[in-house]
């Protein structure tokens, strides 16, 4: 069974998006390739934010509360 390749980390992924936006706001690519890089851009974003929410889940479900595990919703104030 061949391996899978690692993911890069959430920090990697996200720079190579703000690349790839670069490159598309150069305005210096043709159509064919802005609409691949268009295209790897909203993949790749949308894997960044399942992993966001992935981690919203996570730090949700390890709130604790009186010594007892509880979700808890997540907000930016807390």
């Amino acid at each position: 069974m061949a391996k899978e390749p690692k993911a890069e980390t959430f920090e990697k992924s996200l720079e190579s998006l703000e690349e790839l936006v670069r490159e598309l706001e150069s305005g210096d690519k043709g159509l064919d390739e802005s609409l691949a890089l268009f295209e790897k851009g909203v993949t790749l974003s949308k894997e960044l934010s399942k992993r966001l929410e992935d981690a919203k889940t996570k730090v949700e479900a390890l709130s604790k509360e009186g010594g007892k595990l509880v979700k808890k919703p997540f907000s930016a104030e807390d």
